[in-house]
């Protein structure tokens, strides 16, 4: 039985005894209850997380580990940051965050290193938990492909994917040195077709549009051309290509996110970040899910998966899985447990 069959199987056995069938480091908490009133009702596999933040900096694997068992999190996407935060000189404090001040961002490669690092340090049977993804090349540079393989290289059998690619992403997009990224730059070509080649799905960050342009997703046409390009490669657009600053109509952009998932077999989407709360979820109706949404994920279950997207620390890490249980709820068993563990696992290499 190969990797991805067993995963599959442990994930399905734990499933039908619910989540207390979970052999594993929260088991017991399962029965004692967590942060969330009801307790842990689902194993979820975590298709989007950033180690490190924009200064490279972490609260570490111990306190990462205690919030993904406290989350009931039995399995995580595991990516470091490909951009850092400069501390300019004219900056009297140091920023902490990216949009602190004005100074730029730029590529990182280390981030890469200090992924594998810290996963290799790992027990065998923890480190199974832990899915790491490449990240840290400049999206806009024709050699970005060469790190990919260096790091293929360097650390044979442990990468599963690459990602998160930036491409256009709000603010950051203007404070980052050098060319736009996008997720049709001629720079990923190379990398689309070596993650086809090696079964590595690709976490792409590309907004639909602009913030000032909410009219009209003038970005789409991006992601839609590398899909089109690159048929045999795994793309998962994160967020659904929404930010907090994309108040898109929509039932109008659920639909053309149906029409996308119903052309392109290789497209997948996670409901990772504020997109949840600020798009899918609404608040005063039963079930707590915007219809438009609701049908659709339904509609696509093997398609979606969700993510906390926490980067670097893990204060509401617990808050970031467990705010998905409405959504979870609100579809039947199978394709909760879809949404929640296999569809992420099911996209990773044997």
């Amino acid at each position: 039985m190969d990797r991805r069959t067993f995963l599959k199987v442990a994930a399905v056995g734990a499933m039908a005894g619910g989540i207390q069938g979970v052999a594993g480091p929260f088991s017991a908490l399962a029965r004692s209850g967590s942060d969330s009133d009801a307790g842990i009702r689902y194993a979820v596999a975590d298709s989007h997380f950033h180690y490190v933040d924009f200064l490279q900096k972490t609260e570490g694997m111990d306190a990462l580990l205690q919030s993904m068992d406290a989350a009931g999190v039995a399995h995580i996407m595991f990516s470091g940051m490909p951009l850092i935060k400069k501390w300019d000189a004219a900056e009297p404090e140091e920023p902490g965050y990216y949009l602190d001040d004005n100074g730029r961002t730029y590529w990182y490669s280390a981030t890469d290193f200090i992924v594998a690092r810290r996963c290799l340090e790992l027990p065998d049977q923890v480190r199974s938990r832990f899915h790491p993804f490449i990240c840290g090349f400049n999206a806009t540079d024709k050699h970005a492909v060469l790190h990919v393989e260096r790091m293929l290289e360097e650390y044979p059998g442990l990468w599963q994917g690459i990602g998160e690619v930036f491409g256009h992403r709000d603010d950051l997009t203007n404070l980052t040195y050098g060319e736009t990224a996008r997720a049709n730059h001629p720079a990923l070509d190379s990398i689309y077709e070596l993650a086809a080649q090696r079964n590595l799905p690709v976490s792409l960050h590309n907004n639909a549009t602009s913030r000032n342009r909410l009219d009209r997703p003038i970005y789409v046409h991006e992601v839609q051309e590398a899909l089109t390009r690159h048929p045999k490669t795994v793309i998962i657009w994160a967020h659904a290509g929404l930010s907090r600053m994309l108040d898109l109509d929509q039932v109008a952009y659920t639909g053309l996110l149906r029409e996308m998932l119903a052309r392109h077999d290789n497209l997948y989407i996670d409901l990772s970040w504020i997109i949840f709360e600020n798009y899918v979820q609404a608040p005063d109706q039963e079930p707590r899910i915007r219809n438009e949404w609701l049908t659709l994920i339904s509609d696509f279950s093997d398609r979606f998966m969700i993510g906390s997207d926490n980067v670097g620390h893990f204060a509401t890490y617990n808050r970031n899985i467990v705010k998905y249980y409405s959504l979870l709820d609100a579809l039947s068993p199978d394709k909760a447990h879809k949404l929640a563990l296999t569809n992420f696992l099911g996209l990773l290499p044997g």
